[in-house]
C-alpha cells in the first residue's frame, strides 16, 4: 500500500472514531436529561394540557429548527401548536398569540436577543411562557413562568461551537413533553390517522378492508358439488387464483386455490368427476370488513395463506376477497 493510501486509510479510521464519539456524546446528553425531569416538567405538562388556546413554539437559529419540529410533533399528536419565528414576531406575527396560548421559548443560552425583545409583549398579552434553556440563571429562564432544564455536559462539535448535543437534547425533551400530553389526552391510532390522511402512514391507518375488497360479480364462487373443471373455469374467469366454496346462503365452507389444484392433480389421475367440495381447503382464514387493510396485509405476510384473504360477516357469509395486489394498488403495502 502506498504512503498516500495508508494516510487515507488512517484518516478514514479517525473519521469513524469521531463519528462514534459524536453519537456517544449526543446519547449521553439525552440520557442526562432524565436527572433534570421533575416538578417543572409536570407543571409544563399540566399547563399545556389545561390551556384552551394553542402552543406557540419560538426559537432562533438552530433552536428555531428544533422548535419547528417540536411544534409539528405536538400538532400531530393532539396538541394544537404552531411555530412562530421570533424575528418575524415583532413585525406583526405577535398578533397570532392570545391570552389563552402557551409559548414555548427555546434558547440554549437563554439570552437570545430576538426572544428577549418580544418576551415582555407576550407576557403583557397574558400568555404563559415555558422556557427551554441550558442555563437556569439566564434572562429567559428567570422571566418564564416555567423553566425546563436542557443543559448538556458538552457539545459534540470538536470545536465546541456548533450546537449539536444541546439541540438533540432539546428535541428529545420536546418529544417527551408531546408524548406525555398524547398519553394524558387518550390520543389513539385513529386520532393519529385523522391528523395524517396523506402518504403511506395515513393509508395504513385509514384504509379499511371494505375499501379495497373485491365484491359482487368480482367474487369467484362455487358450490361444494361443483365439478372441478367448472371450478377451474370460475377461477380463471375471476383471475385471482382461487374460488370460494359457499352454501346456498353464501356461508363460506372452504376455498380452492392453485395450490389445492396442484395437490389434486398429484392425487387423482382423472379430475373431471371430482367435486370441488371434496378437495377444498376447509376453514380458510377470514377477516372482517371493518378491519384495517394493513391488518389484512399482516395476516397474508405472516399466516402462510398466500396472497388473498376472504372477507366475511359475523355469521360467516362471504362479503368479499382481498388480494395482496389489491393492497399494493391501494398503497397500503
Amino acid at each position: 500500500m502506498s504512503n498516500l493510501l495508508q494516510a487515507h486509510a488512517g484518516t478514514e479510521a479517525q473519521l469513524l472514531e469521531l463519528a462514534r464519539s459524536v453519537l456517544d456524546i449526543e446519547a449521553d446528553a439525552v440520557r442526562g436529561l432524565k436527572a433534570h425531569l421533575g416538578e417543572s416538567f409536570l407543571a409544563a405538562h399540566r399547563l399545556i394540557l389545561a390551556t384552551r388556546g394553542r402552543v406557540v413554539v419560538t426559537g432562533m437559529g438552530k433552536s428555531g429548527h428544533v422548535g419547528n419540529k417540536i411544534a409539528s410533533t405536538l400538532a400531530s399528536t393532539g396538541t394544537p401548536a404552531f411555530f412562530m419565528h421570533p424575528a418575524e414576531a415583532s413585525h406583526g406575527d405577535l398578533g397570532m398569540i392570545t391570552a389563552d396560548d402557551i409559548v414555548i421559548a427555546i434558547s440554549y443560552s437563554g439570552e437570545s436577543d430576538e426572544i428577549s425583545r418580544i418576551l415582555p409583549i407576550i407576557k403583557r398579552r397574558g400568555a404563559k411562557v415555558v422556557a427551554i434553556t441550558g442555563r437556569a440563571d439566564s434572562t429567559l429562564a428567570r422571566e418564564a413562568d416555567i423553566h425546563l432544564d436542557a443543559r448538556v455536559e458538552k457539545e459534540a462539535c470538536p470545536l465546541e461551537l456548533a450546537p449539536t448535543a444541546s439541540t438533540t437534547a432539546t428535541l428529545a425533551l420536546g418529544d417527551a413533553l408531546a408524548m406525555t400530553l398524547l398519553e394524558a389526552r387518550g390520543f389513539k391510532s385513529d386520532d393519529f390517522a385523522m391528523h395524517h390522511p396523506g402518504g403511506t402512514l395515513g393509508r395504513k391507518l385509514l384504509v379499511h378492508v371494505s375499501d379495497v375488497m373485491r365484491k359482487g360479480a368480482q367474487l369467484p364462487k362455487s358450490s361444494p358439488g361443483t365439478l372441478l373443471p367448472e371450478a377451474i373455469i370460475e377461477m380463471s374467469r375471476k383471475g385471482i387464483g382461487m374460488t370460494t366454496i359457499v352454501d346456498p346462503e353464501d356461508r363460506v365452507l372452504g376455498i380452492f386455490t392453485d395450490g389445492d389444484l396442484r395437490r389434486t392433480l398429484e392425487k387423482y389421475e382423472v379430475i373431471r368427476p371430482v367435486r370441488v367440495g371434496d378437495v377444498m381447503t376447509k376453514d380458510p382464514r377470514t377477516i372482517a370488513p371493518e378491519k384495517l387493510a394493513a391488518e389484512a396485509a399482516q395476516v397474508m405476510q405472516t399466516g402462510k395463506i398466500g396472497g388473498r384473504i376472504l372477507v366475511t360477516s359475523p355469521d360467516g357469509r362471504l362479503l368479499g376477497v382481498v388480494t395482496f395486489n389489491d393492497l399494493l394498488a391501494a398503497g397500503v403495502v
